[in-house]
């Protein structure tokens, strides 16, 4: 399987309800380091993965709703605990559907799988894997 991952960032601002978040129920921000992985069997016929410039650019279009935001604030988000697990999946979902509809360039029908990580610091990070489904 070959692999080609990008990388951005997003700071962000929200809070989480309940005892089980401790002092993260209280408003604080975030910077996450965004790596977005991009896997097929076959390099397309230019022999690469991904065109990395639309990559870099569907990534961007992604992540630009929720940077410098209070995701408490947005409406997409009422009433979820926006965890960095949670997320990698919203930002996979993004992703996957620039992969269906060409917005990563031609031979992107050929990505099978994409893996969204979120580094949260030095010390955590968590991610979502999965199939683009057509």
């Amino acid at each position: 399987m070959y692999a080609l991952e990008v990388r951005d960032h997003i700071m962000i601002a929200h809070s989480f309800k309940g005892e089980f978040f401790g002092p993260a129920q209280n408003m604080h921000g975030a910077t996450f380091t965004v790596d977005v992985a991009f896997f097929r069997p076959e390099l397309d016929e230019h022999n690469v993965v991904v065109d990395i410039g639309r990559a870099l650019d569907a990534l961007k279009a992604v992540l630009k709703p929720v940077n410098y935001a209070n995701l408490d604030e947005l409406p997409q988000f009422k009433g979820i605990q926006t965890t960095t697990e949670f997320l990698s999946r919203y930002i996979f979902d993004g992703m996957a559907n620039a992969a269906r509809t060409g917005e990563l360039g031609p031979g992107s029908d050929g990505i099978e799988q994409i893996r969204v990580t979120l580094h949260e610091s030095h010390v955590a990070r968590g991610w979502f894997e999965g199939p683009v489904k057509r």
